[in-house]
């Protein structure tokens, strides 16, 4: 197989990096394998990231750098601080300015205190903060490892967040007990001044091998019509308090409406827009949530090392170029068939292998709730709004 053209590849708009596989929580619905493992990546890796992103064809002036992948707060605060100062350090070398790179991480926000705010302000990270509404709908997923409830200690944290002013997003992910619920959920939103929400549907991917929405299909359209019944009823919601309520689906599809933009394709499908390490520097591109898990067809999704590879070396991997093809041929399928092609520029590969065994494929369960009922949701609310379906 010929090496592609890497022309059309990135920009690096976003680096993952895994500062460890571990997490304090054991939620039912996530799909990293190895939670349990404590290692740590080394500055040494974090350097090297850095180094293989900046020399790279790929870099383009600017891109954030996540902690993700396991729970960033296991690490001490003593790691980010250091972590901090090494990333300025590189920048420098390169005759880059401190804002090249923008920190943010993921958290459960259960060990957030004062000491942690400082961190944040002190080191310029954005926080985002998973989470999943009210006690008893959240309890019922994210668990400690000895299946104590979280959702006291993740208000805790958002609390020291709020009092800081220290901006954050919420992350909610949504099963199939939370759909009946949503005035109980924006309700708990408002209450607690979280102004920022996305929603994730539980997905059927890596450890997570069924997510409580997959269902027979003479469930299926009883189970899509209480999803568009749940996101009618927030989008009438977030209408009454629009200045204390953003729906981070709802605003990216309206923003594609009224500009009357369309994607051509996402960061999720495009070559090293998204680049992938992970705590001991085997590097991916693609989804995030392909890294580090394995599989029967391709083993992992790993396509070398940051410590033996440049970025623009893993195009002539033939593993990356296989997973590459085929993410290409189900994003030209998608393109063809797809009347919702525009909003989401042919999806996630990851869901596509994990629901249909390929990247070539279309339409999967994941972008039918995020992308199409949400749309028929959203574009129905606007003509209301204007009066165009009178």
């Amino acid at each position: 197989m010929s090496t592609p053209d890497t022309s059309q590849f990135g920009p690096v708009q976003l680096l993952v990096l895994q500062p460890t596989p571990f997490c304090n929580l054991d939620c039912d619905y996530c799909y990293l394998p190895d939670r349990s493992d404590r290692t740590r990546l080394s500055f040494e890796l974090l350097e090297k990231a850095l180094e293989r992103v900046l020399e790279s064809p790929f870099f383009d002036g600017g891109f954030t750098l996540l902690w993700h992948a396991g729970e960033p707060l296991t690490m001490p605060i003593a790691f980010y601080d250091e972590a901090t100062q090494r990333i300025q350090r590189v920048l420098e070398r390169h005759g880059l300015p401190p804002s090249t790179v923008v920190q943010s991480l993921q958290t459960n926000a259960t060990v957030i205190d004062g000491a942690w705010c400082d961190c944040f302000e002190r080191n310029d990270i954005h926080v985002g903060v998973s989470m999943d509404g009210p006690a008893f709908l959240h309890d019922a997923h994210r668990v400690t490892r000895t299946g104590r409830p979280t959702h006291a200690a993740v208000m805790r944290g958002i609390d020291w967040l709020q009092r800081r002013e220290i901006p954050f997003e919420v992350i909610c992910v949504l099963t199939a007990d939370g759909l009946d619920h949503a005035e109980a959920m924006v309700d708990f939103f408002l209450e607690h001044g979280i102004t920022d929400v996305g929603f994730n549907m539980e997905e059927t991917e890596g450890e997570n091998a069924q997510s409580s929405l997959d269902v027979a299909a003479a469930e299926r359209s009883a189970l899509e019509s209480s999803y568009v019944a749940f996101m009618e009823r927030v989008w009438r919601r977030s209408l009454e308090h629009p200045d204390d309520l953003c729906i981070r689906e709802f605003e990216g599809i309206t923003s594609l409406a009224c500009s009357d933009a369309r994607l051509g394709q996402t960061d999720m499908n495009t070559p090293f827009a998204i680049v992938n390490v992970d705590a001991r520097g085997n590097v991916s591109t693609f989804d995030p949530e392909l890294l580090s898990v394995k599989t029967e067809a391709y083993g992992d999704f790993a396509f070398g090392n940051v410590l033996t590879h440049r970025l623009e070396d893993l195009a002539a991997n033939p593993k990356f170029q296989r997973v590459h093809s085929e993410i290409r041929s189900g994003v030209e399928r998608c393109r063809s068939s797809c009347d919702y092609f525009g909003l989401c520029g042919g999806g996630a590969g990851s869901n596509k292998y994990w629901e249909h065994g390929s990247f070539d494929c279309s339409v999967t369960q994941h972008c039918r709730f995020r992308i199409q009922l949400v749309a028929d949701v959203v574009l129905a609310g606007m003509e209301r709004e204007l009066g165009l379906n009178a």
